[in-house]
């Protein structure tokens, strides 16, 4: 399997896990019933941390990391804008493009090849 397809694998793990972890917390804020809520809450954390375990598998800790934060924190803001009717200032907008800029340049930055069993 060619690197470039592995890391591109890793990036949507990562951004799968993100994505489940803003849906652990949209589920907290989203339904009233305890049971429905604290079910939804640790079946999506456990599918995060197995989608997160995944990117590390074949990304740097630190690009599965900061891919994983970067996509929680846009989907948690894109969430409370649309679903939760909160407002979003400038400086959201400002600090979430600096994130996604941050994860592009840490993507790109040099790496060590991993090895992999597979």
């Amino acid at each position: 399997m060619d690197s470039f397809n592995y890391d591109k694998k890793g990036y949507a793990w990562a951004v799968l896990a993100g994505f489940n972890a803003a849906l652990a917390a949209i589920a907290a804020k989203f339904f009233s019933s305890q049971v429905v809520k604290y079910g939804l809450v640790i079946i999506l954390n456990a599918v995060m941390w197995g989608c997160y375990v995944n990117s590390l598998k074949a990304l740097s800790s630190l690009q599965a990391t900061v891919t994983n934060f970067a996509t929680n924190f846009i989907s948690s803001g894109l969430a409370g804008y649309f679903l939760f009717e909160e407002g979003l200032q400038f400086q959201w907008f400002a600090g979430a493009t600096l994130i996604v800029v941050g994860v592009i340049v840490l993507s790109k930055s040099s790496k060590v090849p991993k090895t992999h069993s597979d």
